[in-house]
């Protein structure tokens, strides 16, 4: 079977269902709702949908605590308005992937409620047990300061179970065949309803053996193989993208030596790095972080993104480096999170749609496929009197109308964003949609760019020499065609000079204006860059934009 490639020159927006748009008008976001919008997210030219957790839940971690995976949590609609909902995707072909997660359910599951019940329950086996309390009982929190043990003693089952998140989410036992054949069952129920794939949660803790007392856990990739073999028997198309965290000399034991791990993964190391150089206009530790993460095999890829559901993580910053963007983008203490991350939108943190512009740009621009959350398109605001990760979980803004055209309820999941310079009033997808210079007009210029470069997604990269530690330039090159794009950092203009290579390379033609730059006579272009400045550049004629890969 000839793998179809389709993720490597698509555009994923990434939604809650929740916040996103509610039709009933009982505050929560519904499928019909988004249903609707369809058209929307169509018009700006996005191909692929991820949707967060929308099954069944108690609801005390936006979702992500699932007690039926069978099922769509009754706020959201039905089982029957999910499949209207991917019939109308389909139409437009958008492709729609969801969340697995499956390294825990929430302890309402009736899995776990069966499991506590006895010793020798049916699924007693299906989650971490200890008679004794674990040495490593508060040790390896994923939340500090909020969360107080990964072990927790269970009165009904005289035992303590493991989770590596909240309390209320127990882990699953992977060790376990039948869970691990429950989990396939879980990922063919929903490609036969359509979807194209599936954003993996938390991998490293889904991989993770988990022994009492043991802080040395083998990560079990043979599991991840397992899943990916699963998935392309009955989907050949079907895509795996995986939040992992992991470091650079690790990552390529996730995507799998020969390929035969996850397709896609999200760069949060590149992304760390990225807003280092944001706040700093030093890229050189940028262009470190790129050439680190360089992908190896041609069917596997990055995922990169700007900010997404959850803080700003900046663990992998040493303390001198996380200080400095703390204090470029949250230096006050209740924007920051768990401390090591930030808990704000990112038109708040960057403060100018300049170096919006620029981070937007520069994220299009990297090796691999983008990632856009909800509401940056319109540069929307965050809400840091919500508790913890909430503060950029507020309802889409629609329009300026009562709820930002969200709800007609009074009362939503999330109040709206309703004061300040970011308010639906301000900022919304109706007015925006009639100012030709709007931030949603832009970034729909660019997304349909980025579809015409196809050389970002399938071609060879490397990082050019501008001699200014300000400014990054990155040269792709696929199938005889060029790419040249050159962003500046700083809050100056700068003129940089390149030499390329290729005898065609003398003309580059700006694919953003009606521009060229032609080299002089030692073969060298001279660019001059605003301050906060892109450009993007094609070497030679344009006939190349319009070859699909």
């Amino acid at each position: 079977m000839i793998q179809d490639l389709w993720y490597k020159n698509a555009i994923i927006y990434s939604l809650d269902l929740e916040t996103f748009m509610d039709l009933n008008g009982d505050g929560v976001g519904d499928f019909e709702g988004l249903a609707r919008r369809l058209d929307y997210l169509h018009a700006m030219g996005i191909d692929t949908v991820w949707l967060a957790p929308f099954q069944p839940t108690p609801n005390q971690d936006n979702g992500y605590d699932i007690k039926d995976y069978y099922g769509v949590d009754p706020r959201h609609g039905s089982s029957g308005n999910f499949v209207e909902f991917m019939h109308q995707a389909k139409k437009r072909g958008i492709k729609v992937i969801i969340d697995l997660v499956v390294n825990h359910t929430s302890d309402q599951h009736l899995w776990f409620q069966d499991a506590r019940s006895s010793k020798d329950a049916k699924h007693r086996d299906w989650y971490v047990w200890s008679e004794k309390k674990p040495s490593d009982w508060d040790e390896g929190m994923v939340f500090p300061g909020v969360q107080k043990a990964t072990w927790t003693y269970d009165k009904q089952a005289k035992a303590y179970y493991f989770h590596r998140f909240y309390k209320f989410q127990p882990d699953l036992n992977i060790d376990n065949p039948e869970v691990r054949a429950e989990i396939r069952r879980i990922i063919g129920y929903w490609l036969e309803l359509g979807v194209a794939g599936f954003r993996v949660d938390a991998v490293p803790f889904l991989l993770e053996t988990q022994v009492p007392g043991k802080s040395d856990r083998k990560i079990r990739f043979e599991y991840l193989h397992e899943i990916r073999k699963f998935l392309q028997w009955r989907r050949g198309d079907a895509v795996l993208l995986g939040e992992a965290n992991v470091a650079p000399d690790e990552s390529q034991e996730y995507f799998g030596e020969n390929g035969e791990g996850i397709h896609l993964m999200f760069n949060f190391y590149v992304n760390q790095y990225l807003f280092y150089a944001l706040a700093t206009a030093d890229t050189g530790p940028l262009k470190e972080a790129l050439e680190a993460t360089r992908n190896k095999l041609h069917t596997t890829q990055w995922a990169q993104f700007l900010r997404n559901h959850d803080e700003l993580d900046l663990g992998r910053l040493t303390e001198e480096q996380r200080q400095k963007v703390f204090a470029r983008f949250a230096p006050e203490e209740h924007m920051q999170l768990y401390g090591r991350g930030i808990r704000r939108r990112l038109s708040t943190m960057l403060g100018n749609r300049d170096q919006s512009e620029l981070a937007y740009s520069l994220m299009f621009s990297l090796p691999g496929t983008p990632v856009i959350r909800y509401g940056d398109e319109i540069g929307m605001g965050d809400n840091l009197e919500l508790d913890e990760r909430n503060a950029v979980r507020t309802p889409m803004q629609w329009s300026s109308d009562e709820q930002a055209g969200f709800s007609e309820a009074e009362k939503l999941i999330h109040p709206v964003i309703d004061d300040g310079p970011y308010a639906y009033q301000h900022v919304n997808v109706e007015t925006q949609r009639r100012q030709p210079d709007s931030l949603l007009n832009w970034m729909t210029t660019l997304i349909r760019l980025r579809q015409e470069c196809s050389e970002i997604g399938w071609g060879d990269w490397q990082i050019l020499d501008t001699g200014r530690d300000q400014v990054l330039a990155m040269h792709y090159n696929w199938e005889g065609s060029s790419l040249v794009v050159l962003h500046n950092f700083d809050q100056k203009a700068h003129e940089v000079d390149l030499k390329l290579k290729q005898e065609k390379e003398s003309k580059l033609i700006d694919l953003m204006a009606n521009k060229e730059s032609e080299a002089d006579a030692k073969g060298v272009h001279h660019i001059t860059l605003e301050a906060y400045g892109y450009r993007w550049f094609r070497a030679g004629d344009l006939s190349h934009m319009f070859r699909k890969g």
